[in-house]
């Protein structure tokens, strides 16, 4: 009872700092714009209504978009989920999706397969990739007690120059007018959820099958209660008997291989060609995403979609307006300052804090009175 009562206190914060955050944007579209309120008009409500003619309509297609981008950062939120829940702040899942979109891409090439497990084959490989590559910063915190902030974060940069070194000098499509692969095969590519050339691909449903996966890994599973218990106190843990190396070890595995699918779904997903050529921003995202759905795997498809939109809602305002698109990084940066400040909204929690103790003794005295009778 106590967790549901804090967790409508969640609920309440986090709306609360999406309200400020959206509200520090605002005053940033206020000095910077000469139309403010069609600035607006289209960051709230543009990526899902047209107006045309003065006749508002439902953008089914800006839905399709929105969905379509949602699908690599539900992966990779799912992942820092995962990770940060163990208290491991690893920040490669940048420079793992893009390696697992590559592994993928290359399978999708160069290994032949004629029945439509192809596309399958190529994420399990690239999943398999992505967790051999984790490995490093977990053992390096493992054994040796770096910090796997600055050894992931500086991983990423590693993984992105190896791919470009590949995709630039073995494998680029030397016929093509810009540095990309050759073109995947079609038993490789996933398939489109919506017809009409959408890029929602049936990768979504799998995001969404995966979200279920994790939390039941997380909440209904031993390997997950550990990951959970060490989050909270490693050093409990620790003398518990709980395996506590191994356990972060598995944890941050588990994240690069969901960070690599994200990448590679992605990838065979919307492209016929591998193209990328800098980091794609997706594991970035997913820490945003992480932090808003409170290390809960069913709540990352709502942050996703809430962060799909607004970037979406910021393109539309650099295209039609003249605010720039990178908006969605000042609201993105005040929400993680008021979702990080633990004083922010703390007297609400308190109140609620000291209504939820005095009902709770209120039943046990009456409980006792009610047994002494």
């Amino acid at each position: 009872m106590k967790d549901k009562r804090m967790f409508g206190f969640e609920l309440v914060r986090g709306a609360a700092a999406i309200l400020v955050a959206l509200g520090v944007g605002t005053i940033f579209i206020f000095l910077s714009s000469d139309e403010p309120f069609t600035a607006l008009r289209y960051l709230l409500i543009g990526p899902l209504v047209s107006l045309r003619g003065g006749i508002a309509s439902f953008n089914t297609q800006g839905l399709y978009t929105i969905l379509a981008a949602m699908i690599p950062t539900i992966f990779t939120g799912l992942a820092v989920c995962v990770m940060f829940s163990s208290n491991q702040f690893n920040l490669a899942g940048e420079g793992v999706a893009l390696t697992g979109g590559f592994v993928a891409a290359l399978c999708g090439i160069y290994l032949q397969m004629n029945s439509g497990l192809h596309a399958v084959v190529c994420i399990l490989i690239a999943a398999a990739v992505g967790g051999v590559i984790m490995l490093i910063p977990a053992l390096l915190k493992v054994k040796l007690g770096a910090s796997e902030m600055v050894t992931s974060l500086m991983l990423n940069y590693v993984c992105m120059y190896v791919v470009l070194h590949y995709l630039n000098f073995v494998f680029a499509d030397r016929s093509k007018g810009s540095t990309q692969t050759f073109p995947f095969a079609e038993t490789a590519r996933i398939g489109a959820l919506v017809p009409g050339g959408s890029k929602l691909s049936w990768g979504f449903i799998a995001a969404l099958a995966f979200v279920v996966i994790v939390a039941a890994f997380m909440y209904r599973t031993r390997w997950g209660y550990a990951i959970r218990m060490i989050g909270i106190n490693q050093a409990f843990s620790k003398y518990s008997g709980m395996k506590v190396g191994g356990t972060i070890v598995l944890s941050q595995v588990i994240g690069g291989a969901l960070s690599a699918i994200g990448g590679s779904v992605e990838v065979l997903g919307r492209y016929s060609t591998f193209l990328w050529k800098e980091l794609p921003g997706y594991g970035w995202t997913g820490i945003t995403i992480a932090i808003l759905a409170k290390n809960n795997p069913l709540m990352v498809p709502l942050a996703a979609f809430f962060i799909a939109y607004l970037e979406k809602g910021c393109q539309l305002m650099a295209t039609y307006c003249d605010v720039p698109s990178e908006m969605i990084d000042i609201i993105q940066a005040a929400i993680f300052l008021f979702f990080a400040a633990e004083q922010f909204l703390a007297g609400y929690r308190q109140k609620i804090v000291v209504k939820n103790t005095r009902a709770d003794l209120a039943k046990v005295s009456a409980s006792a009175q009610g047994g002494a009778e």
